[in-house]
């Protein structure tokens, strides 16, 4: 499940993308746009900045801003970085101990087919498509 974290990071990367003007962009204007806690955003936005998604700036005229163009963000970058990764099974997640029961499992093909499209889905979606979609509604 995609927590509220996850959501709202991707919503924060569309705010920015649509507000760019070169500039940093303040938090609070982020959060009065978004209906969101500036409290909760700090904590998310923090993460972001760690991993490298955006970058920020304090004091007069901070904010914060991308790093990059929206096509060169996906969703499952962003999706990853603030929910971990997509492993519906634990014998699947990177870094797991071998199964002991990995040749036996009837359902381990189905788990992986099911990661490999959640995978691929968010992985194949860019920030700068869903600036698209927003634009056409």
């Amino acid at each position: 499940m995609v927590t509220t974290k996850g959501r709202y990071a991707i919503r924060v990367m569309i705010d920015l993308a649509e507000h760019d003007t070169g500039s940093f962009i303040p938090l609070k204007d982020i959060a009065a746009r978004q209906g969101i806690s500036k409290k909760y955003l700090e904590i998310i936005v923090k993460s972001m900045v760690s991993g490298g998604l955006l970058v920020g700036a304090s004091g007069k005229g901070g904010g914060y801003k991308l790093c990059r163009k929206p096509e060169e963000y996906s969703v499952g970058e962003i999706l990853e970085l603030m929910e971990g990764e997509f492993a519906t099974v634990a014998c699947l997640a990177d870094g797991a101990p071998p199964c002991p029961r990995a040749s036996a499992c009837e359902t381990l093909p189905m788990w992986a087919e099911y990661d490999k499209l959640t995978h691929d889905f968010f992985y194949s979606r860019y920030l700068s498509d869903l600036l698209s979609q927003k634009q056409r509604t």
